[in-house]
């Protein structure tokens, strides 16, 4: 028996589990749904901590990956040949999972950046989303929205959000030692961090954004749905998830590439998640048996009909995926939400533009949980964000001594 914690955004797990133990008689997986990602990688640092009570499988958000592999509680896959699936996969969440050029997960979805918009409002506005390809476009159609009370967008403080933007503008903000003993943390001088800031900051100052609704609570999903909140920047995932948040916005959203601040074809990654398997665990076979089937095997298939953005290239280059114009809901109907679109298409073209030299810090979860503490008041107008970012930085390179790391 596989003891496995994960969440399940897409309500296909438990199909997932029914097809794999059917395949591998012998093996049976007990999925304890550990709730959000911070909520799972917080169990189980406690848990490694405690030296007792892990799973054998986790399911993780990408970017927190690195962080339990530098402190040894997952185990290195290339032992099991999970090294020479680099090519079935996107650049951008393959190599999120690696470490010391190795593979410590294997990735069961993916979130390039998309820009979600809605057509009525911004028809509405005079503004057509297709052309905004940089930030002053993004800038001046924030301003026409704006005219017809409207926010382009909502962001009250979000580490994900921030790092996504920044990775975007070619930020390198952090970096990590092959052998994870030294790490760098340079905010405040990194050029791409800037780029974003200073654009980011007009926004805020000019009250172009909604710095005030936090994303995923009622409001927010009120505000989607009623249009007073225009468009997102978000990752890929977010198709099923803007359909169950705000279910009137049917037929009036589309889904087009990022703008970036030059208007090149590069992107960023937001989220997306992965499996691995715990050091601790003494069912290492079965439990990379488990995540290959769910990851790399027949189970990719499930999870895609279910909702969620693939990360294998074959999914992605697919026709039956590409062709999708549809959005199941909860109960498995399809729900044309986005006008015809074919928007499976558009996302993977997303996909395909992620470069793949961000890097993201060794504690990334405590980085992500005290990101609001040092940034919260910049989006209140009590501070600017290159003041919040000195000190989140400040107390990055402190949390990282602490924790026995040579900073620079």
């Amino acid at each position: 028996e596989l003891v496995f914690w994960g969440w399940d955004s897409g309500n296909s797990m438990k199909e997932i589990l029914a097809d794999f133990e059917k395949a591998n008689p012998g093996i049976t997986v007990k999925f304890n749904n550990t709730g959000t990602a911070e909520k799972t990688s917080t169990a189980l640092s406690n848990a490694i901590a405690a030296g007792n009570g892990a799973p054998d499988v986790v399911m993780l958000e990408d970017p927190t990956v690195t962080q339990f592999a530098v402190t040894d509680g997952l185990v290195d896959l290339s032992e099991f040949g999970a090294d020479k699936l680099a090519d079935d996969f996107a650049a951008g969440p393959w190599n999120k999972l690696q470490y010391n050029n190795k593979p410590y997960a294997l990735p069961i979805d993916s979130g390039p950046e998309m820009f979600f918009y809605n057509k009525a409002v911004f028809d509405k506005a005079g503004v057509d989303g297709e052309s905004i390809k940089t930030w002053n476009d993004y800038y001046e159609a924030a301003k026409k929205i704006r005219a017809v009370d409207s926010y382009i967008t909502s962001d009250s403080g979000d580490a994900g959000f921030f790092d996504s933007m920044t990775w975007l503008a070619g930020a390198k903000p952090f970096q990590t030692s092959s052998d994870g003993s030294e790490v760098t943390v340079n905010l405040t001088e990194d050029k791409g961090v800037k780029t974003f800031t200073d654009f980011w900051q007009k926004m805020i100052d000019e009250d172009l954004i909604d710095a005030k609704t936090v994303g995923w609570t009622d409001d927010w999903n009120k505000g989607l749905d009623d249009g007073s909140i225009a468009s997102l920047l978000t990752g890929a995932w977010m198709p099923y998830n803007l359909l169950s948040g705000a279910p009137n916005g049917d037929g009036k959203w589309r889904i087009a590439q990022m703008p970036t601040a030059d208007g090149s074809e590069t992107n960023s990654e937001n989220g997306g998640s992965s499996l691995a398997v715990l050091a601790s665990t003494k069912k290492a076979d079965a439990a990379y048996q488990f995540i290959e089937y769910a990851n790399h095997g027949d189970g990719v298939a499930t999870r895609v009909a279910g909702g969620a953005f693939p990360a294998d290239k074959a999914s992605m280059e697919s026709d039956s995926f590409k062709n999708t114009t549809t959005v199941k809901n909860a109960d498995g109907e399809d729900v044309d939400y986005f006008g015809g679109q074919k928007y499976n298409e558009v996302l993977a073209q997303a996909a395909e533009n992620v470069s793949s030299d961000y890097q993201f810090l060794p504690y990334e979860v405590k980085a992500r949980t005290i990101f609001g503490d040092y940034l919260g008041k910049s989006y209140t107008g009590d501070q600017k964000l290159t003041d919040g970012i000195a000190a989140w930085q400040k107390a990055l390179q402190d949390y990282g001594k602490d924790q026995g790391f040579t900073v620079k």
